[in-house]
């Protein structure tokens, strides 16, 4: 065999070892739980007939945050955990640092809940430095606990500096360990040691190298703007996109999300590649009075305006039918009306449903007893509201299904 050849075929096994290894998709036991858990039925049963089917990778999967249920937010390790769970698009949320350099946080203010950075020399230059919970002489707590720590506070080298946690604080707390010793108990501490936190041009590079596609979100900023004088929200929108240029992404592989409109007509008329993905990401129907009627009257003008897919969180896309049956809410058909591609949030986000999910489940709580009625919603999501994808802290729960069903 020639030197050339043999190059060639060197190349061809790298790149076949390679794919193999991220094709190793391992969905641990989780899924398999809830299946068991859900209540009697046709779907039970098909979810059950897959249990031996080998995974891959799907699309329909999103890791939110990476996959924070049990590792800390915005992490590399969570990131790996998400793509190892088969999720095909990995999320960095996009805040900025005090040298405008982009960073992945779920909220520009959050180190205080989503790093140990309390617990450092940093913590003094935080917008507002830890106060301890004040209670009065019966015990009763009369003034919560406080910190308010923002990426734009520090610079990118002292972000980095820092090691993530599961996002949480104690509002009763009376010291900074007891603020920050505060996991839920349905989540957990076992994977926190390392909690690496990544640069939004870090999480390119690791994303690539994954095999996933990639969908950041332009966080909305918690500071005045322009920030310093003279960063602009435009600025900061078209350098989370030159970041994806600079490392020779494809636009088809990104998907922008932000919850501003503005910033979805900015990528639109200046970035018309990224923007045929961009995802508008509709708060407006549960912030605004009477934001679900205004919303749904508004799907004709967005899909004029080239919006190409909306993202409202899950209890949106779904009601309860009088039979209390989970059918596709009236701004579902109104979004697939449009031809408006349709993403939500999030799965297993909600700690355990036994007691009707919470949030992300108010729309529907009178059908959701336990942890197996999830898999009722996806089921109901997948097929009638016909969402492109479902962001999950969990990814595994959604992979599975999606597996089982061709998705």
């Amino acid at each position: 065999m020639g030197k050339y050849a043999k190059i060639f075929f060197g190349l061809v096994l790298a790149f076949f070892s390679f794919a193999f290894a991220q094709e190793n998709i391992q969905l641990g036991v989780r899924p398999y739980y809830l299946v068991e858990d859900m209540d009697e039925g046709t779907l039970k049963k098909e979810l059950q007939a897959c249990v031996d089917k080998t995974p891959s990778r799907t699309l329909f999967s999103i890791g939110h945050r990476g996959a924070p249920l049990q590792f800390p937010e915005h992490t590399k390790e969570s990131y790996m955990a998400a793509a190892k769970m088969g999720a095909g698009i990995l999320e960095c949320d996009v805040a900025f640092t005090k040298d405008k350099e982009l960073v992945c946080r779920h909220s520009q203010c959050d180190l205080h809940t989503t790093t140990n950075i309390l617990a450092t020399p940093l913590a003094k230059q935080c917008t507002k430095e830890f106060t301890p919970a004040v209670f009065d002489k019966d015990g009763k707590l009369i003034k919560e606990a406080s910190a308010l720590c923002c990426t734009s506070d520090i610079t990118l080298e002292q972000f980095k500096s820092l090691k993530g946690k599961m996002d949480s604080e104690d509002k009763s707390a009376k010291t900074v360990e007891e603020y920050m010793n505060s996991t839920p108990s349905w989540r957990t501490d076992l994977y926190t040691q390392n909690g690496t936190l990544m640069t939004h041009k870090e999480s390119i590079e690791l994303f690539k190298k994954l095999g996933v596609k990639m969908t950041p979100e332009l966080k909305t900023p918690s500071v005045k703007m322009p920030f310093d004088g003279n960063y602009t929200q435009q600025i900061y929108a078209q350098q989370m996109i030159n970041e994806y240029k600079e490392a020779g992404v494809k636009a088809s592989d990104v998907f922008a999300q932000s919850f501003d409109i503005e910033d979805i007509k900015y990528w639109i008329k200046n970035e018309p590649e990224f923007a045929k993905q961009a995802v508008y990401l509709d708060d407006d129907v549960y912030e605004e009075k009477d934001g679900m009627q205004k919303q749904i009257a508004s799907m004709k003008e967005f899909s004029k305006m080239g919006i190409k897919y909306i993202a409202p969180p899950l209890q949106i896309l779904v009601t309860l039918d009088e039979n209390k049956k989970i059918v596709p809410s009236k701004y579902a058909l109104e979004a697939q009306k449009y031809g408006i591609g349709i993403i939500t949030w999030s799965m297993e986000r909600s700690g355990p449903l036994k007691n009707g999910g919470g949030w992300y489940y108010s729309s529907i709580k009178d059908a959701i007893n336990n942890d197996g009625d999830m898999y009722e919603l996806i089921d109901v999501l997948a097929q009638k509201v016909k969402v492109k994808a479902i962001f999950s802290d969990w990814p595994a729960t959604i992979t599975y299904y999606a597996n089982c069903k061709g998705l």
